[in-house]
């Protein structure tokens, strides 16, 4: 049967059963937005400073950084210590050895000395006063009974005078001012082989023990 068309009749093709619809190829692509473009810079703002690295130091060849500088300080902290062990070490294997002099000297003949002479002659090596009166010889221990000083013999006063703290001492070594609280020492003194006089240090004899009066602390020559 015909479709009749008349006037006013369009004329349209419609699909057919089965077959789905035909989108027109006419159809535009989706629209893309334009790129952004950055915000411009106003000419006061403040710009970010860049990050440079840790500052080095110039020294000549030396470029010193922080990291390089605290590994130049542990090494030299090790050289420190490493140098004190040895040392420390080298002192235990050679220890310092004081001089002490020996305990008995020979101080001379006894013809070298004058009737009533005080000789110092061997007050600083060893610390001992000889002295001569009519009868022979004593030796005196140039040390203060009160703290261990040395005293002085002053000749005008005819004593021994401590200048640590003012203690004084006759010519006998009795003690008579300040405050020493006993006489000074005598020593052993006695005649050697080849005539020389023999002092030791090692033997003492003290007035308070009554030692004054044997043999060894007097030595008798005319």
């Amino acid at each position: 049967m015909d479709n009749p068309s008349g006037p006013g009749t369009e004329n349209k093709t419609l699909p057919q059963a089965g077959n789905p619809p035909v989108v027109s190829s006419s159809t535009s692509p989706p629209a893309v937005a334009p790129p952004q473009s950055k915000p411009p810079v106003a000419s006061g703002a403040i710009k970010k400073p860049k990050q440079d690295k840790p500052p080095e130091h110039d020294l000549g060849i030396w470029r010193i950084s922080r990291r390089n500088f605290f590994s130049l300080a542990g090494w030299a902290a090790f050289f420190v210590f490493l140098a004190t062990s040895t040392i420390g070490t080298l002192r235990m294997m050679f220890p310092r050895i004081l001089y002490e002099p020996p305990s008995a000297f020979k101080a001379g003949f006894p013809q070298d000395y004058i009737v009533g002479e005080v000789s110092e002659k061997y007050k600083d090596d060893y610390r001992v006063w000889i002295i001569r009166d009519s009868e022979g010889f004593y030796a005196l221990s140039a040390i203060c009974t009160h703290l261990g000083c040395t005293p002085r013999w002053l000749e005008a006063e005819n004593k021994f005078k401590c200048p640590c703290h003012g203690s004084g001492f006759r010519r006998s070594g009795i003690n008579f001012e300040g405050p020493a609280p006993r006489p000074l020492e005598r020593l052993r003194i006695a005649l050697a082989d080849d005539g020389q006089i023999l002092i030791d240090r090692n033997i003492k004899f003290l007035f308070e023990n009554g030692d004054w009066v044997k043999p060894e602390a007097f030595l008798k020559y005319s």
